[in-house]
């Protein structure tokens, strides 16, 4: 309770001196924070040096190290988010050499399945949606070429620094880059009421989501919390976070951004101008037509605006502030009505003429190019940016001081040069591996996703109320070995699963959990649940059923009978698209896939470090009763009785090695024969029956684990 109340005064000593504009100096102990200081590291450690120095010191003792089949899925799963294939298994129990698990490791990390596996770790920290969010949710149609950039980014190795720079400010820094263009979507991710009609506060809820989410997935910082007074436990001023907010001043949606190479976008305008000249005459009567719903449709939405929103979208554009361009961007696509929407407004003669010039311009769709393939991004507004201002607790209408783009004040107090890009100069400091800050939150993360728990516990919370790091010596050594290394992450990955810590079993040994209940030393490796992706994932894979082709626009798999959607879900004609890996699955902001809710995945209105394990009777219930878990099982049991010459003990081995890679104990064969059978005399269908073990089979912690 003493303490409680400390933090109370504390806090509200703070709230004061940012009210009263006082200065506020860092405490020594804010300053002497780890992760405030630089990076240290001894050359000479390793991994497991570190590791067992530390339990050493605490008399703990490390698990031997886990067996060839567990330690082959465990690298599997955890790399690719799928089990490995009876082939691959075999192949590494017959390999004797002492390189046998390197090899291994090599092999997964060059599969395109790891970019696929990786990406959708980044997916939940860049809080990516197909959708807007909110109560109309609509689709954004374009979206998913962010996702195809995260999974082509972590195939390649592509260095962190860069991946960074590419989704902060991609569009300055390598304008001849497509990809990079696409990058920058990092932030198109927000959630936003596309359809709100006060602009301001719309405007200043997307910078607070960008503000927040560049705070917290690069920094590992809380800066959220900062918005309304300086934070009360971490060295973020107030000021701060609206420095880091100025950066973003001039951003502006932009979601039709070509992705034509400058040669073929020359060839595609070429062939549209030659379509528009011969179509001219058609075009301008169907204008015409649409001219009068148009206006109409106007006129009625502009009515929605406040009056500064009004005269702001009537206003001459050269007499436009930057602010105004802004509110005038932002409002724009609700006053914009496509030809579609005009011409389901036409009654009587008008729709009947519309629709002969419609068949007319039809004619002329052999010369008319394809749509352009456009990427939703941000960018920056052609005026200057609009002032930034430190808002009194964070109300958008109570500006107070003015500020200049400008960094973390106990790192860097100075203002920002941003001559060559506002979002140029935040890149540049994010990604200096100066910074303390950037390379040991990725590195925390990689080892968060490795084990299922970060040296420090709270990835995106490296301040004062987040969990310090078990052993700041490893942390340390790796992020100094991660720079040195390029910035590679794949080189990260290969050295924490070559250590001997990252190989232990992950048997419980009494003797060490008395000593370290929580296993922070590390003494085994910590069993930890698939997401609800990787288990959909590894039941295609074990069935035989899934569709690995890469890329592309969303697909929309059957949902449960009685699922309604906002915004729509209109299910795949192709059934083999349904068995498209879940990383393309679509994800709509207010219905969330039901297989995947049921396993946690998270709320993607917010970024999310990292998901929650819980345990409950939905899980069970999404697995005995899912029409989809139902089919893939039956698909899973032809698989097992595909060849007629096999013993019922052959096929009972055939699909243990499948589900977990190992054969089946001889009190497993029991248990099976004798379910077999009762199920076949009950339902009087050998197949059914083999289903039904099947489903049990991936229903099993076993299966749904990470050992």
């Amino acid at each position: 309770m003493r303490l409680f109340a400390v933090l109370l005064l504390t806090g509200a000593a703070i709230a004061l001196l940012a009210e009263t504009g006082q200065k506020k100096e860092f405490t020594p102990s804010q300053k002497r924070w780890w992760a405030f200081q630089p990076v240290k590291a001894d050359p000479s450690a390793t991994i497991d040096s570190l590791l067992r120095a530390k339990m050493a010191e605490k008399g703990v003792a490390p698990n031997p190290a886990a067996d060839k089949v567990t330690l082959l899925r465990r690298a599997s799963l955890v790399l690719t988010g799928l089990p490995p294939s009876p082939e691959e298994t075999q192949a590494f129990l017959a390999d004797a050499a002492p390189n046998a698990f390197e090899k291994v490791v090599d092999r997964l990390l060059a599969s395109p399945a790891y970019g696929e596996r990786w990406a959708r770790h980044w997916l939940d920290l860049a809080r990516y949606a197909d959708s807007e969010g909110f109560k109309a949710d609509e689709t954004r149609p374009n979206v998913w070429r962010y996702r195809d950039y995260v999974i082509r980014s972590f195939n390649a190795d592509k260095p962190y620094d860069r991946f960074v720079k590419e989704q902060i400010a991609g569009d300055e820094l390598y304008p001849n880059d497509l990809d990079a263009k696409v990058a920058v979507g990092f932030n198109r991710h927000f959630p936003d009421e596309s359809n709100a009609a006060n602009i301001r506060q719309r405007r200043q809820e997307l910078l607070f989501d960008i503000t927040d989410v560049t705070g917290s997935v690069f920094l590992g910082l809380t800066y959220g919390c900062a918005k309304c007074h300086d934070h009360k436990f971490d060295p973020i001023l107030q000021k701060d976070y609206y420095r880091l907010q100025a950066f973003y001043a001039n951003t502006r949606i932009e979601d039709e951004a070509v992705l034509l190479p400058g040669p073929e976008l020359a060839e595609w305008s070429a062939r549209n101008a030659a379509w528009e000249a011969k179509t001219a005459g058609i075009r301008a009567e169907m204008k015409a037509l649409l001219d009068v719903p148009r206006k109409t449709k106007f006129d009625d939405r502009l009515s929605r605006f406040p009056e500064e929103i009004k005269e702001t979208i009537l206003l001459e554009p050269a007499k436009r502030t930057p602010f105004q361009w802004h509110m005038y961007m932002k409002a724009k696509a609700q006053v914009t009505f496509s030809d579609a929407e005009c011409a389901n407004a036409l009654r009587g003669a008008p729709a009947k003429r519309y629709a002969e010039l419609k068949k007319e311009l039809a004619a002329f769709d052999s010369i008319k190019p394809a749509d352009l393939p456009m990427a939703q991004t941000l960018a920056e507004m052609h005026t200057e940016a609009p002032k930034t201002f430190l808002l009194k607790s964070g109300n958008f209408e109570a500006p107070a001081d003015e500020v200049a783009p400008g960094f973390l004040s106990i790192l860097d107090a100075s203002d920002a040069n941003v001559s060559n890009g506002r979002r140029s100069a935040l890149a540049n400091w994010i990604a200096n591996p100066a910074n303390p800050l950037t390379a040991r939150v990725m590195v925390n993360r990689v080892w968060h996703y490795q084990f299922g728990r970060g040296i420090s516990a709270t990835p995106s919370d490296f301040g004062l109320m987040g969990e310090r790091p078990a052993n700041l010596a490893l942390l340390d050594h790796l992020t100094a070995s991660f720079i040195a290394d390029g910035w590679s992450l794949k080189k990260l990955q290969k050295r924490i699963m070559l250590s001997a810590a990252w190989q232990q079993s992950s048997d419980n040994n009494p003797a060490s959990a008395a000593k370290d209940s929580e296993n922070k030393l590390w003494w085994k490796y910590p069993r930890h649940r698939l997401e609800g992706e990787a288990v959909r994932d590894s039941m295609l894979a074990v069935s035989g059923r899934l569709n690995a082709k890469m890329f592309g626009q969303p697909v929309f798999p059957p949902l449960p009978a009685g699922v309604v959607t906002r915004g729509g879900w209109k299910v795949n004609a192709d059934p083999s698209e349904h068995d498209r890996r879940s990383v393309y699955v679509f994800v709509r902001r207010n219905t969330r896939y039901p297989m995947f809710e049921a396993f946690d995945m998270p709320d993607t209105h917010e970024s999310c470090a990292r998901r929650n394990m819980t345990i409950n009777p939905s899980q069970s219930l999404e697995l005995m009763n899912s029409r989809l878990v139902t089919e893939w099982s039956r698909s899973f049991a032809a698989r097992v009785r595909n060849d007629g010459g096999q013993s019922l003990d052959g096929m009972l081995e055939r699909a243990w090695k499948l589900a977990y890679q190992r054969q089946p104990k001889e009190a497993e064969r029991l248990t099976a024969r004798q379910f077999l059978e009762r199920q076949t005399k009950l339902t009087g269908d050998e197949a059914q029956a083999w289903a039904d073990l099947c489903q049990t089979l991936l229903s099993t912690n076993e299966f749904l684990y990470v050992n």
